[in-house]
C-alpha cells in the first residue's frame, strides 16, 4: 500500500485533471541516438520540431537537453522560435509522457489549509517497460522537473506510466490489462491494489480495465495508442476498417476494447458515448519486420488544439474528420509522424501536459 509520509494527494483534494484542461505549459525531450530511431534521428527530429513549433503556437514548451549535442541541433532546429524554455537534464530517452512527473492539482472550489494550493507533482517510479532499456537516469527526470519549477513532489512506490493511463478529469481512468498487470512492472499486485494507488494519488474513483493495446508496442500496451477520452462521458477507440486483412492480429483486441467500452456505466447509470477512431490501413514496420504501433489515438490535446500523428495514409483525413467531431471547440491539425514512430510512439507519448492551477 502506498508508503507517502503525510498526507495523499487525494486527501489534500488534488486529482489530475483532464489533457483538455488549460495547459500552464506542455514538457517534452530532444531525441538523440542514431541507432534508437534505426538511422533515422535526422527524419526524427524534423518532425519532431515540427511538432515543438506547432505546440509553441498554442503555449509554452519545457524541452529536456541530454547532453552538448541535443542542445546544439535543438537550438539549430528551432532556431527563432519563441516560447521554448530549454533545461539540461539528464536521459536514457526521449518518452516524457512516461518518465515524467504526472501533475496534480485541486478541483474548482477547494479550499485547503492557508488557501488555495498550486499545482503539485506525482513522483512514480520507472523502469523503462519493465527492464527493456536503461532507466536510472530517466527515473530522475521527475526530481529534476520539480526542482525546476519549485513545485510540492509526491513520491509514490510503484512503476507507472503516464500513457498507460487517460483520465476524464472526473475520477474515471483508462487503462489496460496487459501494461499494468505485467509482472516486470509491479510483480503480485492486484487490481484493487493498483486502484488504489490511482485513488490515492491522482484521485481516479473508477477505472476502466481494457485487455490489450497494439501489436508491436514496447510498452506492452499502453491504453494511449487506443483508447483516449476526448470528453467527460466521450471516448474514441481504434478500430479496424474496412480492408483490413484478416491476419491483422489487433483485430481481435480492438473489437474486445470496443465491446468493453460500450458496456461501461457512469456514476449516473448512464453509458459513455464511444467514437470509432480508423487506424492506418497499411502496417507500418521497422527494417527486421518488426510492426510499429501506428495509430491516430496517440493525438495529444493542448491549448485551443489537437495535434495528430499523420502516416501518409488513406486513414489519415477520416482520422481527422473523427477527431474533429469529437473537438468541435478545437483546432484539429495533423503534422507528419512516419519517422518518430519509428523509435516506438508518436506525439502522446512525446509529451506531458502542465495544468493551469485555478486561480
Amino acid at each position: 500500500m502506498p508508503s507517502q509520509v503525510g498526507p495523499l494527494p487525494h486527501q489534500l483534494g488534488l486529482h489530475m485533471p483532464a489533457e483538455w484542461a488549460p495547459h500552464a505549459a506542455t514538457w517534452m525531450s530532444w531525441p538523440f541516438d542514431e541507432e534508437m530511431w534505426w538511422g533515422k534521428l535526422s527524419e526524427a527530429r524534423r518532425e519532431y520540431a515540427d511538432l515543438v513549433r506547432m505546440i509553441a503556437r498554442f503555449e509554452p514548451v519545457h524541452l529536456l537537453l541530454r547532453d552538448d549535442e541535443a542542445a546544439e541541433s535543438a537550438k539549430a532546429a528551432l532556431k527563432g522560435v519563441g516560447n521554448v524554455l530549454m533545461h539540461r537534464v539528464p536521459l536514457d530517452d526521449v518518452w516524457l509522457r512516461d518518465n515524467g512527473a504526472i501533475f496534480v492539482l485541486p478541483r474548482p472550489g477547494f479550499v485547503g489549509q492557508g488557501g488555495e494550493p498550486g499545482t503539485a507533482m506525482i513522483n512514480w517510479g520507472f523502469n523503462a517497460w519493465g527492464g527493456k532499456y536503461d532507466w536510472e537516469q530517466d527515473n530522475q527526470v521527475p526530481l529534476a522537473m520539480a526542482a525546476l519549477l519549485g513545485q510540492p513532489r509526491f513520491d509514490a512506490d510503484l512503476i507507472m506510466e503516464g500513457g498507460s493511463l487517460d483520465v476524464n478529469g472526473a475520477g474515471l481512468c483508462l487503462t489496460t490489462e496487459q501494461c499494468l498487470l505485467t509482472p516486470t512492472r509491479n510483480p503480485g499486485f492486484s487490481k484493487a491494489q493498483l486502484e488504489t494507488y490511482l485513488r490515492d494519488y491522482l484521485g481516479i474513483t473508477q477505472v476502466v480495465w481494457l485487455r490489450q493495446g497494439l501489436e508491436g508496442d514496447h510498452t506492452d500496451g499502453h491504453v494511449d495508442t487506443i483508447s483516449r477520452f476526448t470528453g467527460p462521458t466521450t471516448v474514441v477507440t481504434s478500430v479496424p476498417v474496412a480492408g483490413t486483412s484478416s491476419n491483422d492480429p489487433n483485430i481481435a483486441a480492438m473489437r474486445e476494447n470496443l465491446q468493453i467500452l460500450q458496456q461501461v456505466r457512469l456514476p449516473s447509470g448512464e453509458p459513455l458515448t464511444v467514437l470509432e477512431l480508423p487506424r492506418p490501413e497499411e502496417p507500418l514496420a521497422l527494417a527486421d519486420g518488426q510492426r510499429l504501433p501506428a495509430t491516430y489515438a496517440n493525438f495529444y490535446v493542448l491549448n485551443d488544439a489537437v495535434i495528430v500523428p499523420q502516416y501518409g495514409d488513406a486513414q489519415d483525413d477520416k482520422a481527422l474528420q473523427v477527431l474533429k467531431k469529437a473537438f468541435p471547440d478545437r483546432q484539429v491539425i495533423g503534422l507528419s509522424s512516419r519517422h518518430l514512430i519509428t523509435g516506438g510512439g508518436s506525439f502522446h507519448c512525446l509529451t506531458q501536459q502542465q495544468p493551469k492551477a485555478f486561480l
